[in-house]
């Protein structure tokens, strides 16, 4: 008799079918689940004479096996259905795509901006492309500075008679930002200024014709060295460490006077001397000073009431020290090998 009701559900789960998962479940619950129809084959087992138990069990497994096999078989029929459904997004590519990360310099630029945000600076971006007058006449560029030769930088127009205001170029610095921004706001100031510059320079390892600098500018009453001193030890702290020394050297800027570049300790060797320090334990990151009473009046502001400083950096020479690249051509040559090393960037 038992045997006879197995042989009947075999069939039956044969040719079970199903249009959609809820119906493979609810066939799932009637025959495997605690209350289904095998379970209660198994409460009729315990009455099976002794000489029949061997043969009912076998039929009893193969009932289970092959209804295991069915249902499994209705929810990948599912699943297919599914997957090839009009839900689906035929746009889409057909493999993964990676995603990117930030770029270094990117990523060093944006700390900057943070640093100096924290202590108050505004952020500004003028043109790549400008005349001569905002990139050196109101910058106290002498009329025969060598920065003006075409050897040095790059031309776009060039008046051949004296009038300067007819020159177009890629700027060489991000100082003429400054120019701009004093030319149409009234202090107190406090801005920076990120961007792309060009030189007409050999690329090498150490150099490139295009590179990036953060201009820093604050011009208000009574400002003083001591005021410029204090926001670049700040910085270099914030930037590398708390126990980064600086040291400011007198140099010379025509925008600037008095002008100083600055060093920090090498944050490689910790100041006791390296290959990248040239075993100095000291390294060059950015140059400084107040600003030229000549720019200020070349803008409208009475440099007998206002004095400033400004500063300016390299991101390429930052990024350098964090993460010691030792070629700049790495930067613009867009290897993903090298960009996969900054995953973890931020």
């Amino acid at each position: 008799m038992l045997l006879e009701k197995i042989e009947e559900l075999l069939k039956e789960v044969d040719s079970l079918t199903a249009q959609n998962a809820e119906e493979v479940e609810q066939l799932r619950i009637k025959y495997l689940s605690k209350k289904g129809e095998i379970n209660a084959l198994m409460a009729d087992f315990r009455n099976v004479p002794g000489d029949q138990k061997k043969e009912v069990g076998i039929k009893i497994n193969e009932l289970k096996q092959a209804t295991l096999a069915k249902i499994n078989g209705l929810k990948d029929q599912m699943e297919e259905a599914d997957a090839s459904s009009d839900d689906i997004d035929l746009t889409r590519t057909a493999y993964p795509v990676a995603l990117g990360t930030r770029h270094p310099l990117t990523v060093v630029k944006n700390q900057i901006i943070d640093i100096f945000g924290r202590m108050g600076f505004t952020l500004y971006q003028g043109p790549e492309v400008d005349d001569d007058k905002h990139v050196f006449t109101m910058l106290n560029f002498a009329a025969d500075h060598p920065a003006r030769d075409m050897q040095d930088t790059f031309f776009i127009e060039k008046s051949n008679d004296d009038d300067v205001t007819k020159n177009v170029l890629l700027r060489s610095h991000t100082s003429n930002d400054e120019a701009h921004y004093m030319e149409t706001h009234e202090p107190p100031i406090r801005v920076l200024c990120p961007g792309r510059v060009y030189r007409n320079e050999a690329i090498s390892a150490r150099a490139h014709c295009f590179f990036h600098q953060v201009e820093g500018l604050y011009v208000d009453k009574n400002v003083s060295f001591t005021d410029l001193k204090q926001v670049l030890l700040t910085f270099a702290r914030e930037m590398f460490g708390a126990d980064t020394k600086i040291r400011l050297r007198p140099s010379y800027f025509p925008f600037t006077e008095p002008s100083a570049e600055m060093d920090i300790s090498c944050n490689i060797c910790g100041g006791k001397g390296c290959n990248f320090c040239k075993h100095t334990g000291w390294v060059e990151i950015l140059g400084c000073g107040m600003v030229d009473p000549h720019d200020l009046e070349a803008c409208g502001i009475d440099s007998n009431v206002y004095t400033g400083y400004a500063f300016g950096m390299g991101v390429e020479r930052i990024t350098n020290l964090k993460y010691r690249v030792s070629d700049l051509r790495l930067f613009s040559e867009n290897d993903t090998r090298f960009l996969r090393e900054f995953e973890s960037a931020k």
